[in-house]
């Protein structure tokens, strides 16, 4: 290769150098501009101050949702327990009603009733209560109806007999009341 060769081959190189140089440049100053732009920073803030207050919206609302499950939790933890309990109330109230002709059958009553006042005691102070039933409106939502009877002396769909008594945990139904109502 001939120094001419050479110089000619070092102005081409020297030329894109600085081309590349300029357009790095120019892409540079772009940008720049585009950093610096008020409006664009402003709506990038907004933007981002919006992000913000949703997400810390939605972290509040998942604290007062867990806190209100948690609540929950502890409020009606002992449903399922009074649940399966239910079945052995309604056996007290069976073995109650049958009469005892004996002084002997007697006394098992009375220990029967006592045992049977205990345990309703106990599931009341943990929050269960009896639904009423009898004279009241039909309500689907405490009451399941297996019955429905002609009874001139109550308005329709008024409460006529308990079948089978009903109970609440606070304001949650554990077990409707089975109930015949009025036509």
């Amino acid at each position: 290769m001939t120094e001419q060769e050479k110089e000619i081959l070092e102005e081409e190189v020297t030329e894109e150098v600085q081309e590349e140089t300029a357009s790095e440049t120019d892409a540079a100053e772009e940008a720049a501009e585009e950093v610096l732009d008020p409006e664009k920073l402003a709506a990038d803030l907004a933007e981002l101050n919006q992000r913000f207050l949703r997400t810390a919206a939605d972290f509040e609302n998942y604290k007062r949702r867990t806190a209100q499950e948690k609540d929950d939790l502890l409020k009606y933890s002992n449903a399922r327990l009074m649940g399966e309990l239910l079945p052995v109330l309604d056996n007290f109230q069976l073995a109650l009603r049958t009469p005892g002709e004996s002084q002997e059958a007697q006394n098992v009553i009375k220990g029967v009733e006592m045992i049977y006042r205990q345990m309703v005691q106990a599931l009341e102070q943990a929050g269960m209560t009896k639904i009423e039933a009898v004279g009241q409106p039909f309500n689907p939502n405490l009451h399941e109806a297996i019955m429905q009877v002609e009874d001139d002396t109550v308005p329709e769909d008024t409460v006529v007999e308990e079948l089978r008594a009903g109970y609440m945990l606070k304001e949650r139904v554990i077990r409707p009341s089975m109930v015949k109502v009025s036509k």
